[in-house]
């Protein structure tokens, strides 16, 4: 009887590459553990053991955060093992793990925020690139990539679009004259999201005049968004654009959560943002409730004379 874990690998095939090697790794982390106990398979687990598995990890001064995914991985296993028939009852239903503050990137001001996204808009403006057929000139690829980047710092904010989602945008997944985007959010959950105005102009403009020069031969057909080399953008290349263009260091993942904390300041009704975001769980959403509290208090202590 072996653990499986390829076969338990293939059973996650509709999750996203960074959720199943995560999963994989934590199964695997688990699997070494066991060998050093002497179980050699998953029908020799239970809950004691796994709970001394949990209770290791805090000896190592692994974070609470990382303990509750793991301990999310082994529950996701031993469900599979016992649908598989590899175990007879899942020792795992239940399991839990302290998870720990939930740790989210600053909010982008609104100043932060406009020079992020403003100077974009001017400089797309300018120069309109047209394909030749041989190669497109180095400037004509760096006004290309200009009008994709708009398109997507637009849409991450306008959004509220995990980075993930973004870089999976399919031409079909656009609905411009809606206007709004079909995604595939966590746990293969589709959702539909409405564009903003100038993040439908900035795909207008992407679509006609960047991706063409970005397109090449070998480039997926299907894909919105495109890198210098024709392929499919990643969330490396998202992070780079960043570095590049905000004027202060932040993260992709700040845009979403800048887009949740100015709805909720503009008196958005939470369940709304929750929609929105593709949260299958209200708790994770008043997260950016206690946020925006925080903000209208510092806001409240900096200017009010009694305060």
């Amino acid at each position: 009887m072996t653990w499986a874990v390829d076969d338990f690998e293939r059973s996650l095939g509709a999750l996203a590459r960074a959720t199943v090697c995560a999963y994989v790794g934590d199964v695997d982390a688990f699997v070494d553990w066991a060998g050093r106990a002497g179980i050699a398979s998953p029908a020799g687990v239970d809950r004691l053991v796994l709970r001394r598995y949990l209770a290791y990890l805090a000896t190592r001064r692994y974070a609470r955060r990382t303990i509750a995914r793991k301990a999310a991985a082994l529950r996701r296993y031993f469900a599979w093992a016992q649908r598989a028939g590899h175990v007879a009852a899942d020792p795992a239903c239940r399991l839990s793990a302290p998870a720990g503050e939930a740790r989210l990137p600053r909010p982008l001001t609104q100043a932060e925020l406009a020079e992020l996204l403003e100077p974009t808009c001017a400089r797309s403006a300018g120069a309109t690139p047209t394909p030749t057929s041989t190669s497109a000139s180095a400037a004509a690829r760096r006004a290309a990539r200009d009008l994709r980047d708009d398109a997507v710092l637009e849409l991450l904010y306008g959004s509220g679009l995990r980075v993930a989602e973004c870089c999976s945008l399919d031409v079909g997944d656009l609905e411009l004259d809606v206007p709004a985007v079909s995604v595939w959010g966590k746990g293969a959950k589709r959702r539909r999201v409405p564009v903003s105005g100038p993040a439908v102009e900035a795909l207008a403009a992407y679509l006609e005049r960047g991706r063409p020069v970005l397109a090449g031969p070998q480039s997926p057909p299907a894909a919105v968004l495109l890198n210098a080399r024709g392929g499919r953008l990643g969330t490396r290349d998202v992070r780079r654009l960043l570095d590049r263009r905000s004027p202060v260091a932040t993260h992709p993942h700040a845009l979403r959560h800048s887009f949740a904390t100015h709805l909720l300041d503009g008196g958005a009704d939470l369940r709304v943002v929750q929609e929105l975001l593709g949260h299958s769980s209200l708790r994770t959403t008043q997260v950016y409730t206690r946020v925006s509290r925080e903000r209208l208090v510092a806001a409240y202590e900096s200017a009010h004379p009694r305060a």
